[in-house]
């Protein structure tokens, strides 16, 4: 009976529908109907992500809740969707924030509201489809298509440079994605199916595996973003509006990892062995160059966005340090790794996501983004400074928040396979205490630099709700990350025995 209800289905379409209603049927006169209509949908998509995670079987590897019909029955793409552990979260992460963007955009646009929600509503169901798409056809074409929203909503609801940040934010990523469709071209062909978990249990050759790593890598790469592709970022989170920032630093970024999860990872382990090296390099420079690069911004924005790209270094260090460890049978220590870079992936939407909202707080209200322009909001915004000063601290991986808890995993897997990699890594807690602090005691503290801080008001009950809601989270995962791990505890095995020591071994091919 349980699976007898299409839930994933409705996780992607409800929000898709909804956003055509908005679209086409509620007009720009209908402001509060827009608000209240899409505030409603993202709400019942969220709470429909409760009883999948209810009766989501944390001890089965494999994909749950499969909807599987066909497509295109000539070149044999199905419409199939499964869930494991580590799409689930990214999914209730998603939900959750579908719910969050639309409190965020209550009150600051003010034309064309029901385009603006519809965006996001589409894009919100877009970026389910790709967690839960296990067809390689179907995942291309929800995250092809997730870029059109967020190239509308930049484009046209944005700064004054957004026309350039919109370009170069599609440039980037289409042109990287180009490369992996040949690639699940090439897969599919040679599996005679499409479905992703096909590719696994292919036998591929180490030269053939190196092309469609690189392949995945460009693209995977652009969306993380990991240095030197990561210039588009910075750019498209100035100009985008709160709630653009917000869904590109919460999901859209983990979108990249978790591609490697699910392709590079289990299809490519050798060339992923090969090439484990380099990418531990480029993880180290963005944890440490990009870390750097933050400290020098005087834009808040920038230097969150900075900081995100630094952050989610730990993630590809924790992904593609489980190479070096097989070999060693330090499984328990690979498995922390994988662990680790999820749990940082989590942690990292909820706070980057809060930081955003943060800043949002007070572009709305003084239209600047200039930490000079500010200086003793603490003052006069007491409670906002309190909620901020939780995130700041869990930006810099303060012990006790969410912050903490993947890094802390990350740098103790590395640790076992070189501990200079994870001297290097542990910079990023000195980094970010450094410029996140610094931020924060310029923006919160001293003497009211400018008239227009000393006539701010403090975060009413809209702002409050989700900055209360996101601390909570915050400190949840950091004392309590168990349930998160839990979850992603029997894909993390079946990854590393079935997905990548098999191949590495030559001990014959998992079943799925």
């Amino acid at each position: 009976m349980i699976y007898q209800v299409p839930w994933l289905s409705l996780l992607i379409w409800l929000p898709l529908v909804g956003g055509s209603i908005l679209l086409f049927t509620v007009g720009e006169s209908k402001r509060v109907l827009s608000k209240w209509l899409a505030l409603l949908i993202m709400l019942v998509t969220f709470l429909l992500t409760l009883p999948v995670y209810w009766w989501f079987d944390q001890s089965i590897a494999n994909l749950q809740f499969v909807e599987k019909s066909m497509w295109f029955e000539s070149l044999n793409i199905q419409y199939y969707l499964g869930i494991d552990g580590f799409s689930l979260p990214l999914i209730m992460l998603t939900s959750f924030f579908g719910v969050i963007v639309v409190l965020a955009s209550w009150r600051n646009i003010e034309h064309r509201i029901n385009m603006y929600l519809a965006a996001f509503l589409m894009l919100i169901g877009l970026m389910n489809g790709v967690f839960a798409a296990a067809d390689a056809i179907l995942f291309y074409v929800f995250w092809e298509a997730m870029l059109i929203p967020m190239f509308l909503v930049i484009g046209i609801w944005g700064g004054p440079n957004r026309v350039y940040a919109t370009m170069k934010f599609f440039l980037y990523t289409f042109a990287g994605s180009v490369l992996m469709l040949i690639a699940l071209i090439y897969l599919g062909l040679e599996a005679q199916s499409f479905a992703i978990e096909k590719f696994h249990q292919l036998p591929i050759a180490l030269n053939i595996q190196s092309l469609l790593f690189w392949a995945f890598l460009i693209a995977f790469a652009v969306k993380i973003p990991m240095w030197p592709v990561h210039t588009w970022l910075p750019d498209a989170h100035v100009e985008a509006p709160t709630a653009g920032s917000v869904i590109l630093a919460a999901i859209m970024l983990k979108m990249g990892a978790y591609g490697f999860i699910r392709f590079s990872l289990p299809i490519t382990p050798d060339a992923a062995a090969h090439w484990a090296d380099l990418m531990i390099v480029l993880a180290l420079i963005a944890v440490v160059y990009i870390g750097m690069v933050a400290l020098a911004q005087a834009d808040m924005k920038k230097l969150i966005a900075y900081s995100s790209i630094a952050h989610m270094g730990f993630v590809t260090l924790g992904l593609f340090i489980v190479f070096a460890l097989i070999g060693d049978n330090h499984q328990n220590a690979a498995k922390m790794g994988i662990q680790g870079a999820m749990v940082q992936m989590i942690s990292h939407g909820f706070i980057s996501g809060a930081l955003f909202l943060c800043i949002g707080v007070l572009y709305d209200r003084m239209h600047s983004r200039l930490i000079s322009d500010y200086g003793g909001v603490a003052s006069v915004m007491p409670k906002f400074a309190a909620l901020f000063m939780v995130f700041a601290m869990a930006n810099s991986g303060l012990p006790a928040t969410s912050g903490f808890v993947g890094e802390f995993f990350v740098i103790l897997a590395t640790f076992q396979v070189q501990p200079l990699y994870a001297l290097l890594a542990t910079t990023t807690l000195i980094l970010g205490a450094a410029y996140t602090l610094w931020m924060f005691r310029r923006v919160m503290f001293g003497e009211i630099s400018a008239k227009p801080v000393s006539t701010l008001t403090d975060i009413n009950v809209r702002e409050g709700i989700m900055l209360v809601v996101l601390a909570l989270l915050v400190l949840l995962l950091g004392i309590w990350p168990q349930p998160l791990t839990d979850l992603m505890s029997s894909s993390i095995e079946h990854l590393i025995d079935c997905g990548i020591r098999t191949k590495l071994t030559a001990e014959g091919m998992c079943v799925e």
